[in-house]
């Protein structure tokens, strides 16, 4: 086995359809193309050998005292790798053209920028793709000294280069050298189309410089809609940015992450293929684009949403299933690559997700939720798409499901799966009476209600004093933390706070959340995984929520040292604090937003904004630092 990058290693470029990770070491080792969840022409992240990368990097000598930084331009998708040596400073910087377009593309450009801000340079360059997840081969078509053609099944990538960079095949591959001085820059630029498609004009270093400045002004546009001005401004821009990034634009569906395959354990199973629209995910981030000010977003996912309703096109007849490709296809079928080794060895590598065939009942409770947000659920069919839900889930909603981590170990009657179809009821009831809409709505109280006191006695558990994963377990489960924020409980409520003391003691760690106990709760799988970063910020959120303000902070300022160098998640924070599984998680990132701006609006309404004069403000003084000998304490972190 070779070496890998850490996970968190990377960052991330994309253009609102497709999106490529460079990791620091100027490592192109993951892009899939023309869309996000098509097959992969690098994927040297999960096989360095068979997977393919291009990579671009100044040539530094070991040991020559060179170092090497990578950053965002600020505000923007534009990737800067910045090599620094006594002989030179230069850096390339990585940007693909945002495509704003509800039309889908199949020709995508990746740009690579290298230029030289003082002494001079050598740079490296080799182009290696690997079609089809590294199952095809390819052909390659040398043109000229700056054209070159792979030919791969159904894809054809393009690399070009500027004046300067001659390219020279070596095998089916490419590579060149070149060096520039103080003040020169060259360009490549990789375009991936449909097979037999002419090559793009040749580009010129002017317009890769024009391009690249339109990426810039297109970012800083975008942003100039966020309405968030909190003490978390540069992290929530960051998770904005990666949002968007996410989402792929045609349909407005958002993707959960990048990636496919990376693990939540070094050398375990849990590897999974996470390029898809979940119900859940998308719904939950729907209040938060609305409140980020990014309206138009919100919408376009809703109008997905309601579509998929409205089609009803699931293998099971159900008004949804709980995950999509992003143009709203439900089948995801699994396999196993078998030829690829996995990150550092973590077998086996999934393409699809098995879990679309799964019973979640608490999709109904987020898609319910968000199709009311926004208040124009009094358009005919957004109205229609929720009853129709409803209509559904009254006879539906009393039956054990795989529950919202998709366990694989068999059914049960989840608390959170239950929690979401009273939000689901709530929702419908309220909407039907603002918007004087018809609809079952005695059917549907007596169904809310009926879960609310189902929910009570079964999924309360006297001895832990706490509400528990499923009625048959005094395990406790973190999607929980949910329960005040979807109004089922008073953030203040004692048996609330109970809960939360006790998930303190069982699932937090020095700040950070575990979703659950799996060897107390097997869930099918072998092996451990980290904390949930996910949940890590629900965590923040609920704390704020229920007045534990100093815990709160304490816990999100810790959260965020845990950021990769460019500000990025994944889904999971490993034993020796390293980013573990798909990578970046776009509920992570969701997630930080909704906490970021809970918790300035609960310091704001503590009046705990820092005094001129240092000292602490009377709102917060006497509040305990958080520590871990307080357990249940407001200051335990």
């Amino acid at each position: 086995m070779t070496e890998y990058p850490p996970i968190a290693e990377h960052g991330m470029i994309g253009d609102l359809q497709t999106a490529a990770l460079v990791s620091s070491s100027g490592h192109i080792d993951w892009w899939c193309t023309p869309r996000f969840d098509s097959p992969s022409v690098f994927a040297s992240l999960l096989d360095s050998e068979r997977g393919g990368h291009c990579r671009l990097a100044a040539d530094l000598a070991s040991g020559s005292g060179s170092t090497v930084r990578q950053l965002y331009l600020s505000d923007t998708a534009i990737l800067v790798t910045r090599f620094m040596a006594p002989e030179g400073v230069g850096e390339v910087a990585d940007f693909m053209v945002p495509l704003d377009s509800t039309a889908p593309q199949d020709r995508h450009r990746l740009v690579r920028v290298a230029r030289v801000v003082r002494g001079s340079l050598s740079f490296a360059l080799a182009c290696r793709p690997r079609f089809d997840y590294g199952r095809a081969p390819h052909e390659l078509a040398l043109a000229d000294d700056h054209t070159a053609v792979f030919r791969g099944p159904g894809t054809d990538l393009c690399l070009q280069s500027t004046p300067g960079v001659s390219l020279r095949a070596e095998g089916d591959d490419v590579t060149a050298r070149f060096t520039l001085a103080a003040g020169q820059a060259a360009a490549i630029v990789l375009t991936s189309t449909a097979s037999g498609r002419s090559a793009p004009p040749r580009p010129s270093l002017e317009g890769v410089i024009d391009d690249l400045e339109g990426c810039r002004s297109f970012w800083l546009s975008w942003l100039r809609s966020c309405t968030y001005h909190g003490r978390w401004q540069d992290m929530v821009n960051r998770s904005a940015i990666t949002l968007k990034l996410l989402t792929y634009a045609p349909t407005g569906a958002p993707i959960a992450a990048a990636t496919m395959g990376l693990p939540e354990q070094i050398g375990g199973e849990r590897n999974w293929d996470y390029r898809y629209t979940w119900v859940r995910d998308g719904s939950l981030s729907v209040r938060a684009l609305i409140d980020l000010g990014f309206q138009e977003e919100a919408h376009a996912f809703r109008r997905w949403l309601r579509d998929r309703i409205e089609a009803r096109e699931t293998p099971h007849g159900d008004p949804l299933q709980i995950m999509y490709r992003v143009d709203g296809d439900p089948y995801l079928t699994e396999e196993v690559l078998d030829h690829l080794e996995g990150y550092r060895g973590s077998h086996p590598v999934r393409a699809g997700n098995a879990a679309a065939d799964q019973l979640q009942l608490d999709i109904y409770g987020e898609a319910s939720d968000a199709l009311i947000v926004g208040g124009d659920i009094g358009a005919i069919r957004g109205w229609k798409a929720l009853s129709d839900v409803l209509e559904w889930l009254t006879d539906h909603w009393d039956q054990p499901d795989e529950g919202i981590w998709e366990t694989r170990g068999g059914r049960q009657n989840f608390t959170y799966s239950r929690l979401m179809t009273w939000v689901a009821f709530d929702r419908g009831i309220k909407a039907a009476y603002a918007f004087s809409r018809p609809g079952d709505t005695l059917g549907w109280t007596r169904a809310r209600d009926t879960v609310f006191r189902q929910i009570v006695e079964h999924g309360w558990h006297q001895k832990r004093q706490a509400f528990v994963q499923h009625y048959d377990t005094e395990v406790l489960d973190a999607s929980l933390l949910l329960m005040p924020k979807v109004g089922f409980i008073s953030p203040r409520d004692p048996d609330w706070l109970s809960t939360l003391d006790a998930m303190d003691q069982e699932l937090v760690s020095d700040s950070l959340v575990y979703r659950y106990d799996p060897a107390a709760s097997p869930d099918g799988l072998r092996g451990s995984e980290g904390t949930f970063n996910l949940c890590s910020f629900f965590y923040v959120e609920a704390l704020a929520r229920s007045g534990r303000l100093a815990q709160a902070r304490y816990a999100f300022d810790k959260m965020l040292t845990y950021a990769n160098h460019v500000g990025l998640f994944a889904e999971e924070i490993g034993p020796s604090g390293e980013q573990l599984g798909n990578f970046p998680q776009a509920f992570t990132h969701l997630a930080l937003v909704t906490a970021a701006m809970a918790l300035d609006e609960e310091l704001a309404k503590a009046g705990s904004r820092p005094r001129a004069d240092g000292r602490q403000h009377p709102a917060t003084r006497g509040m305990k630092v958080p520590t871990e000998t307080t357990p249940g304490s407001p200051g335990r972190g």
